[in-house]
């Protein structure tokens, strides 16, 4: 064992060791901390989701409004039906179809709101053929949460103006429009099926469990140089040294 502490190779594995074990802990408590952020985030949307809805002129007169996002809301207004818009190759339990998107104007308020109101199939017999979706007219009431705008996907090609797009701007709709749309949300309705839509959205997934599995993967690696360390420059060195002075 003498022999081997006065090793270069015995202190420059030693070192290695230290690193590698030293990084491999510090992620995995990076990771950890990783998770308890976003068990944070999903405290404050449990928090969202307890209190009252908003109405149309709540919400409205909210002023940091994407603070909201998450929360009930229960809204009246007007369908603007000439401005619905297909989402290509959105995913609903498993199947690719639209996210129908329709803006709603609000009872009493002078504002707008886009509503991703569901999903509904494709023809892919016919690429270009709209399905039918049901859109009422006159005043309607609109049941879902405060969203961020919709997600957005990689484009192929340019900017979209048509009815079937890939990613729509809040900000860009707005001038295309000219309605006075929030820029900042949206609404993500719920509910049964209705309209032709589906709206089994997805549940917010922040990926906490994933953390947790990448921070026990980080740990398992720290012990596991740690115990490889231990066995192969101290056990066996040290046995190695206690046979030979058996033999001497």
């Amino acid at each position: 064992m003498t022999f081997a502490l006065n090793s270069r190779r015995f202190w420059l594995l030693t070192l290695a060791a230290m690193l590698v074990a030293g990084a491999t802990f510090s992620l995995g408590q990076w990771q950890l901390r990783r998770a308890a952020q976003k068990e944070a985030v999903q405290a404050a949307i449990e928090a969202k989701n307890s209190l009252s809805a908003l109405d149309e002129r709540a919400l409205v007169a909210t002023k940091n409004i994407a603070n909201e996002i998450y929360r009930r809301a229960v809204l009246q207004g007007v369908w603007q039906a000439a401005h619905t818009v297909y989402l290509d190759n959105r995913p609903m339990n498993g199947r690719t179809g639209f996210w129908v998107l329709t803006p709603l104007a609000l009872q009493g308020t002078g504002q707008v709101i886009l509503v991703q109101r569901g999903w509904i199939p494709r023809n892919f017999a016919d690429r270009t053929q709209l399905p039918e979706v049901a859109t009422p007219a006159g005043r309607v009431t609109v049941e879902g949460r405060i969203a961020p705008p919709p997600s957005k996907l990689y484009e192929f090609k340019g900017v979209d103006t048509g009815p079937i797009r890939q990613n729509l701007d809040l900000a860009a709709f707005r001038l295309e429009t000219g309605l006075p749309l929030l820029e900042e949300v949206s609404l993500l309705q719920t509910g049964a099926p209705s309209e032709g839509l589906l709206r089994e959205w997805a549940a917010p997934n922040l990926g906490v469990d994933k953390h947790h599995g990448y921070a026990f993967q980080w740990f398992g690696l720290c012990g596991l140089v740690v115990l490889l360390y231990v066995w192969f420059q101290v056990i066996l060195p040290f046995r190695a040294s206690l046979r030979a002075q058996r033999r001497d």
